[in-house]
């Protein structure tokens, strides 16, 4: 049997977001956030492209993005509900990170595996992060799917989309239990 290590098994067994709109200062440091983007780039990475990066979103960045947030929803003839919702995370956010899908050309790696990387990397920093102590959670939404929006806001490129933005910072409350899948349900087992 392979060593087990019993107190990670029980936090991805327990583990839970934090809804960002519960998170408060203070957010970590840079100091602080390091070891959690090194937790992340350890994720699985098929031919080592490294199909991603990180840009992070201090505090007094996040007035600037729901700014362009209101710009984009405007442009978009988003509702005035939809443009709220899309300002919220940058109006009540501390911190966030950015997880871009960089695709790189590659005959040996399919875009779709790339694709799986930079979802593996979002997981992989929101869970460095709870297991650091931190509320974290990881949003999308409409403005993070608008190109627009995107090269406004974080000079993305053609070839790059947002994979995710992990909010992090302090937990106000403690998150409520949800509805957990139906494993059996949702597993087949092959013995032949």
């Amino acid at each position: 049997m392979p060593p087990r290590n019993d107190a990670a098994l029980e936090f991805l067994l327990s583990r839970r977001s934090r809804p960002a709109k519960t998170l408060v200062a203070p957010a970590p440091n840079r100091d602080e956030l390091m070891p959690l983007l090194t937790a992340a780039s350890r994720t699985p990475d098929h031919g080592k492209l490294e199909p991603w990066r990180f840009i992070v979103v201090e505090k007094p960045a996040m007035a600037r993005l729901a700014s362009i947030t209101t710009k984009a929803g405007e442009r978009l003839g988003k509702s005035p509900e939809d443009i709220v919702k899309g300002r919220s995370q940058f109006e009540l956010g501390q911190l966030a990170v950015v997880v871009v899908e960089v695709q790189q050309s590659s005959p040996k790696i399919p875009a779709i595996e790339q694709t799986y990387s930079a979802g593996a990397v979002c997981l992989a920093l929101l869970n460095a992060a709870l297991a650091a102590g931190w509320g974290a959670n990881w949003l999308s939404g409409w403005v993070s799917h608008d190109a627009t929006f995107c090269a406004e806001a974080f000079d993305l490129q053609p070839h790059e989309r947002i994979a995710g933005l992990i909010h992090i910072a302090t937990e106000s409350t403690p998150p409520p239990e949800r509805p957990r899948p139906d494993l059996a349900a949702l597993t087949t087992w092959v013995d032949k």
